[in-house]
C-alpha cells in the first residue's frame, strides 16, 4: 500500500495543502474544527513525516502544446532543477488542448511519475482526485483557468503585465491602442486584457472592442491579426501582443504593409523570451520570469513528493517592463 501523502490527506479533507502543512507544524491559525478534521486524517492513513530524501522515479513534465520557444524557457527552468537533483524529466503535450483525455491520465499513471507539472493546461477534478489516490503530487505552471486552491501552482502576475503595457503607450501619448493575446478561455489571456482595461480606465480613456482580439500566442496569430488591424483606415497607433511571438508577427504585419516601428506603429510583446532582444528594432515587452516560474515549480513538485511541507499552494512572479526599441509617441 503506498504511504499516504500530504496531498491525499488534504484531498481527503477538502482542504489546501498549505493547510495541512499547518497542521503539522503546529501552526495557531487554523480553524479548530478543520485542525481536527485533518488530524483524525492523519491518525487514520498513520501518517508518518519524511524526512527530505531524493525520491526515486522521474517528472512528467506536461505542456498543452510543444512548438515554441515559450516551451523551452520552461523545460529549461526545470532541467535546471531537475537536472543537479539526479531527476529524469519526461516530456509531452496535449496536442494544444488544455485538459487530458482519459486515455493521457492513464498513460501519465502507468508511468508512476514520482510527480507531474502541466504547463497552461490542468485536470479536471476528478483526475485529480484519482491522482491524489496513488500519490502523485501535481503542481501547475501558469494555469489556464481558476485552478482548484488545493492544487499547487506557479504563475506571474499577468494583470500587472497588461497594465504596465498599456499605460506605458498611454502615457506616449498613443489613444488607439489595441490588444492581441491568446484564446479568450485562458486565464493568463483574460488578466492580461484586464490590466489593459484597466490602464484606460485609470485614464479615463475609452476601449474600442474592435481593438480588443483573441486568437493564440502565435507568430502566425499575430501576422494575421496585425494585418486586419493595420490595413485599415482607423488603424490603432500601438499594439499590446499577449506574447513575443505574437508581437513577431505583428513586426511582420507592420512591415509588409510599409509600415515602420516605431515611427508609424508601437508594439509591446510580452513573456522577455531571449530573441526578443534580437528582433530588429529590438522589442519592448514583458519580462515574465519562465525559468524561474519553471523553477519554483520543480522545487515544489520535489518537496511535496518527498512529504516535505510547501509553503504556500500559489506563487506569483512580479512581471516588469522591458523598454527597448519598439515604442515612441505616436505620429
Amino acid at each position: 500500500m503506498t504511504p499516504p501523502t500530504i496531498a491525499f490527506i488534504a484531498e481527503e479533507v477538502g482542504v489546501s495543502i498549505t493547510t495541512v502543512s499547518k497542521v503539522l507544524n503546529g501552526h495557531a491559525d487554523v480553524a479548530a474544527a478543520t485542525r481536527e478534521r485533518v488530524e483524525d486524517s492523519l491518525r487514520r492513513h498513520q501518517y508518518q513525516r519524511r524526512t527530505a530524501r531524493r525520491a526515486a522515479g522521474h517528472i512528467d513534465l506536461v505542456f498543452h502544446e510543444l512548438d515554441s520557444v515559450w516551451a523551452m524557457e520552461i523545460l529549461r527552468g526545470v532541467s535546471a532543477v531537475a537536472g543537479p537533483d539526479g531527476t529524469p524529466v519526461v516530456v509531452s503535450h496535449l496536442d494544444g488542448h488544455h485538459r487530458p483525455d482519459r486515455a493521457r491520465i492513464d498513460r501519465l499513471l502507468s508511468r508512476r511519475p514520482l510527480g507531474i507539472i502541466m504547463v497552461l493546461c490542468a485536470v479536471a477534478d476528478a483526475q485529480h482526485r484519482q491522482l491524489a489516490r496513488r500519490g502523485i503530487p501535481l503542481v501547475i505552471v501558469d494555469n489556464d483557468s481558476a485552478t482548484s486552491a488545493r492544487v499547487p501552482t506557479v504563475g506571474a502576475n499577468n494583470w500587472n503585465g497588461g497594465l504596465l503595457a498599456t499605460r506605458h503607450l498611454i502615457e506616449l501619448g498613443h489613444r488607439r491602442i489595441a490588444v492581441v493575446t491568446g484564446p479568450r478561455d485562458v486565464l493568463c489571456s483574460q488578466a492580461r486584457v484586464a490590466g489593459y482595461r484597466f490602464a484606460h480606465e485609470s485614464a479615463e480613456l475609452p476601449v474600442d472592442p474592435d481593438l480588443v482580439r483573441y486568437g493564440d500566442f502565435t507568430a502566425d496569430a499575430g501576422l494575421a491579426v496585425g494585418l486586419r488591424l493595420l490595413d485599415r483606415a482607423d488603424r490603432p497607433t500601438a499594439i499590446f501582443a499577449g506574447s513575443d511571438m505574437q508581437a513577431m508577427g505583428v513586426l511582420r504585419a507592420a512591415g509588409r504593409l510599409g509600415l515602420s516601428v516605431p515611427r508609424d506603429l508601437s508594439v509591446i510583446g510580452y513573456d522577455d523570451l531571449p530573441m526578443a532582444a534580437w528582433t530588429g528594432p529590438a522589442l519592448t515587452t514583458v519580462n515574465q520570469p519562465l525559468r524561474e516560474m519553471a523553477g519554483a515549480a520543480t522545487r515544489m513538485l520535489l518537496d511535496l513528493a518527498r512529504g516535505v511541507p510547501v509553503p504556500a499552494d500559489r506563487i506569483d512572479f512580479v512581471t516588469g517592463l522591458v523598454l527597448r526599441e519598439t515604442t515612441a509617441p505616436p505620429p
